[in-house]
């Protein structure tokens, strides 16, 4: 077998494997996060709900994000009809195209087809990416486009070309148009990339960079700017925002309220840093978000830098391809992983996946590089002391699964600590051993996400904070259940809200899209969240809500499955819209119970 016909093989079976991770048993998770769910099956009932994000067709008001990621999915269940394959089928196609490209970035930065492979195979592995990309949330287009970038710019190092820079400028666009601002965390590595290592006087770096922001901004901002002056009574209300306003959501909600923690309107988390989990250096590492992509963070760090600095030993062109790789994803790797470990706003443990491609690349550009270098006692020294350090990482974090496969961890152990004696006299080893030892290190690394990967694909995720590995499958409970898992009508109650659907805007109007989308995803016909995501937007008000009652809009509003948030006065305001639409409507309608829900008919006349 040639070498191209081993590594088109290799190819083949990475993406072949990855697409068979991501595709198994994809339909048992369902709508997997209903709020997303509902706004597929809106846009692929109406374009306008397609464009604006609608969280249901007669479109009401917004999901609480740019819409990119959306329209994939809804034209997926335009073309072959509404089941949780067609939704989720695109987000696993998006996870192979993310490996792919991933794989063919760092084989052009170390010239190995072997490094390639393993740089795709880490992020396919990684369990938060297997999470990710068999989930409908915006996360998995947001890491196919940003890894998308990262490959344009490299290939605009590599030939000064400034319409690979814009190519990668427009990237970052769409990942705007995907999940807004934390696209650009990647832009510092991107700039400084092209700032350091393109061969061209420094006025010409300059402006091609300042070509490649106008694509980021044209390819992101048009969709802002048509919301933007679009009048408002005509479109639906921009969910997540206060004051009705794209911007407020870009830079409040969505942007620097993450940053400070001052969010209008946010459903509160776990304990510290302001509700959303303890902040610091350490946080990547703690027991909720560990296990999602921390087993091969300290890896990467170590991997990275090191590479760096061995990297001056190549030749100028291999040492500058190199250099540049690997100042990229460092660059990534630190602004993102500094970001989430110090933002007090809404932080969840599945962003993480947004550092998966950087820590694959540095794992597998560092490994390589410092394998070419193995004859030098520092560097068989830091391979020893990074493969130890992360069998232990793994031993710990495989420990906090408790009795999930106890015997793995000890597994693990030994293999990683065998491979890391052997990788300190590497260079005293004949080359088949050393290749022995370096596979054995690779498998004792990859054996703890590999697990807790095929325990994710195994099992079922719902809900709007889904984890990886095998002991959590769904977002939290308690208070605030009902708001992020969406609502299992019965049969009886789908069937009233079937029943001459035709007649009306909204067969049912409920309080937050959770408990909404799971009526509209029953029954197929647009369903009003009223006050958004969890209730605490101000639409409609209660005049308009009235508006749309008397005007024979709405056929029923269902009490059960929301908080009742307090508009636009924030958590603990009190005397919200949708609180104030639900005493209205409890006072002035007879109430009956379906299925064991509350429901009012709103055409039967005020009481």
């Amino acid at each position: 077998m040639t070498t191209q016909t081993a590594h088109r093989t290799g190819l083949a079976t990475l993406l072949l494997g990855t697409a068979g991770l991501y595709l198994w048993g994809l339909g048992s998770s369902g709508w997997a996060n209903s709020f997303y769910a509902a706004a597929v099956q809106a846009g692929s009932e109406s374009w306008k709900a397609l464009f604006f994000g609608s969280s249901d067709a007669a479109s009401s008001i917004t999901v609480d994000k740019t819409p990119l990621s959306l329209w994939p999915m809804a034209l997926s269940v335009k073309v072959f009809g509404l089941s949780s394959w067609s939704i989720l089928v695109p987000q696993a196609l998006e996870g192979v195209g993310a490996v792919a490209l991933l794989h063919a970035s760092v084989r052009r930065t170390t010239g190995s087809a072997a490094a390639g492979l393993l740089a795709g195979a880490v992020l396919a592995l990684t369990p938060v990416a297997v999470l990710m990309f068999r989930f409908d949330n915006p996360d998995a287009m947001l890491v196919l486009l940003l890894v998308g970038s990262a490959y344009a710019t490299l290939r605009a190092v590599e030939a000064t070309s400034v319409r690979w820079l814009a190519l990668g400028g427009a990237l970052v666009g769409l990942a705007f148009l995907t999940k807004m601002l934390q696209a650009f965390l990647v832009l510092p590595a991107l700039a400084l990339v092209y700032l350091l290592f393109a061969a061209l006087p420094w006025r010409r770096r300059v402006m091609h960079l300042l070509v490649a922001f106008g694509a980021m901004v044209a390819a992101g901002g048009w969709w802002l700017a048509i919301v933007e002056l679009w009048p408002a009574a005509s479109r639906p209300y921009i969910g997540g925002s206060q004051d009705n306003s794209i911007l407020e959501l870009t830079l409040g909600y969505n942007g620097f309220g993450r940053l400070t923690g001052d969010e209008t309107g946010s459903v509160g988390g776990g304990a510290g840093g302001g509700g959303w989990g303890s902040t610091g250096l350490l946080r990547m590492f703690d027991s909720e978000i560990g296990g999602q992509v921390a087993w091969l963070l300290p890896a990467a760090l170590v991997l990275g830098v090191a590479a760096l600095w061995f990297a001056r030993g190549l030749d100028k062109l291999d040492r500058q391809d190199r250099q540049a790789g690997l100042t990229l994803w460092l660059g990534w790797l630190v602004v993102t992983g500094l970001t989430f470990s110090l933002m007090a706003g809404i932080f969840h443990a599945y962003y993480t996946v947004a550092l998966a491609p950087a820590v694959a690349a540095l794992v597998a550009i560092g490994a390589h590089t410092l394998w070419q270098r193995r004859g030098s006692l520092a560097v068989s020294g830091v391979l020893a002391f990074t493969t130890a350090f992360t069998t232990s990482l793994a031993f710990v974090l495989l420990d906090r699964a408790g009795d999930w496969h106890p015997w793995l961890k000890y597994v693990v152990a030994t293999l990683g600590f065998a491979a890391a004696l052997m990788l300190a006299g590497v260079r005293h080893l004949p080359r088949r051993v050393g290749q022995v030892v370096a596979a054995t290190a690779i498998v004792a690394a990859l054996a703890g996400p590999t697990a807790y990967s095929l325990a994710t694909a195994a099992t079922p995720h719902t809900g709007s904070i889904p984890t990886a590995g095998p002991t959590s499958s769904s977002g939290p409970g308690g208070a605030a259940g009902g708001l992020l898992n969406g609502s299992t009508p019965g049969t009886t109650l789908t069937a009233m809200l079937t029943s001459d659907a035709s007649g009306w805007t909204w067969v049912a109007a409920a309080v937050g899209s959770n408990s909404a989308a799971g009526y509209q995803l029953a029954s197929q016909e647009p369903v009003m969240a009223i006050g958004g995501f969890n209730g605490s937007d101000p639409s409609p008000t209660l005049a308009q809500f009235q508006t749309y009652v008397a005007d024979g809009q709405i056929h029923y509003f269902i009490a059960s499955g929301g908080l009742g948030g307090p508009g636009g006065g924030g958590p603990g305001a009190g005397g919200g819209t949708s609180s104030e639409i639900a005493a209205w409507v409890a006072a002035s309608f007879e109430a009956q119970t379906v299925d064991g829900v509350t429901v009012y008919d709103l055409s039967s006349g005020v009481v």
